[in-house]
């Protein structure tokens, strides 16, 4: 069993996505499609406005008021007008680069999408991650900061820097302006080309606010949402989906963006997979959460097809084949809607660290990716055709 149907497949996840939407944004929805009633968080919404600006970019009924939804509440309901920037919870003290990522990749993608107001937001947060979490001597961005910008976390993440680089080549893609790509290329060269590439295509994923890594990080809350210990092979494969994307996108790209995209591939496959790809590994490759996360499944998928895109290698489509059957087998749920957003280790529903189906951003994407030329970002490739 191969793809699905694409297109069938992201009409029913849109359809999905719509019972989501709440005064003040887009809520965490539970297993059935309805909302939790949890306070509504700003990666949430940012990634569901995303969403739906791609489904207006495909051309897809009534997303743009969906859009439009969701870029109101992210100047609204979640920005803080003292001190500028958005917050994760509305009300709640905090600034962090993670929700930053997001609020620039929705604002570039609203954009894209040709949506009143997009421009604006996206000159708001560019501005912001100017001021606040871009640092030029590090090539990289800060982890987060109080409520004033007045004392920064001692930390420093892959993840919100992955993030950053989706959302920077997004932006490069809505302003045209190259400042972006080649941000995005300093967060590889030190992220990939020079630590993952040491610890043989391992992404570390922890460091101190001066780059050293931090491989007990997290050593006693293994299975954290955003920060877990050890490496994550699901950011490998997202991270050779975004090399790609980065290729694209400049001028003369080195070389070493070919080379590392497949072996970050590689690494997942030897390291996590097994019927399911397990969510965390030590620094030798061993599983160590084993329970299985959706978003890694539809990070596979969109590599591998990427990677057969850009390659023509057969066994790449193999793979995306393969990871299709899994999603179908476990994951796709045809009764209530989404994707089950997380496996135990045997693939039955489980719920340890992800409980309901809080957004459609992984699974949406992993729908279209297939059907797209390779791009620095899904709306700029949706835009360009």
């Amino acid at each position: 069993m191969g793809r699905p149907d694409l297109r069938a497949e992201r009409e029913r996840l849109l359809g999905f996505a719509r019972g989501a939407r709440v005064p003040g944004g887009f809520a965490w929805l539970g297993d059935d499609g309805r909302p939790e009633g949890r306070p509504l968080e700003l990666w949430i919404t940012t990634r569901m406005t995303h969403v739906f600006a791609l489904g207006e970019l495909l051309g897809e009924p009534d997303c743009a008021a969906f859009a439009d939804h969701g870029l109101d509440a992210i100047a609204t309901a979640f920005a803080d007008r003292g001190h500028g920037g958005w917050r994760a919870q509305a009300g709640v003290p905090g600034k962090a680069a993670y929700d930053h990522a997001f609020v620039l990749l929705a604002s570039a993608s609203v954009t894209l999408a040709g949506r009143p107001g997009g421009a604006a937001l996206l000159a708001d947060a560019a501005a912001v991650v100017d001021a606040h979490f871009w640092s030029e001597d590090e090539g990289a961005c800060r982890e987060s900061w109080d409520d004033a910008w007045g004392e920064p976390e001692p930390y420093r993440g892959a993840n919100a820097n992955m993030h950053m680089v989706e959302a920077f080549l997004a932006a490069g893609d809505a302003t045209g302006e190259p400042r972006w790509a080649a941000r995005a290329l300093r967060i590889a060269e030190r992220l990939i080309d020079r630590e993952a590439r040491a610890r043989a295509w391992r992404v570390a994923e922890h460091f101190t606010a001066g780059w050293a890594p931090l491989p007990r990080y997290n050593a006693d809350h293994p299975n954290d949402r955003f920060r877990p210990f050890g490496h994550t092979p699901g950011h490998a494969l997202e991270w050779a989906r975004l090399l790609l994307g980065l290729r694209a996108a400049l001028p003369e790209p080195p070389g070493w963006l070919a080379e590392a995209a497949p072996a970050l591939f590689a690494r997942a496959i030897a390291d996590a997979w097994d019927d399911g790809f397990a969510y965390t590994t030590d620094a030798d490759g061993q599983p160590v959460v084993r329970e299985r996360m959706h978003w890694v499944l539809a990070e596979g998928i969109g590599a591998a097809a990427t990677l057969h895109a850009v390659t023509g290698d057969a066994d790449y489509a193999r793979w995306e084949d393969t990871f299709w059957a899994f999603a179908e087998a476990h994951l796709i749920d045809r009764e209530h809607g989404g994707w089950r957003h997380e496996l135990d280790a045997a693939n039955r529903p489980a719920a340890t660290t992800w409980a309901g189906r809080p957004d459609t951003y992984h699974a949406f994407q992993a729908a279209l990716i297939p059907e797209l030329s390779v791009a620095p970002s899904l709306a700029g490739a949706l835009a360009a055709a």
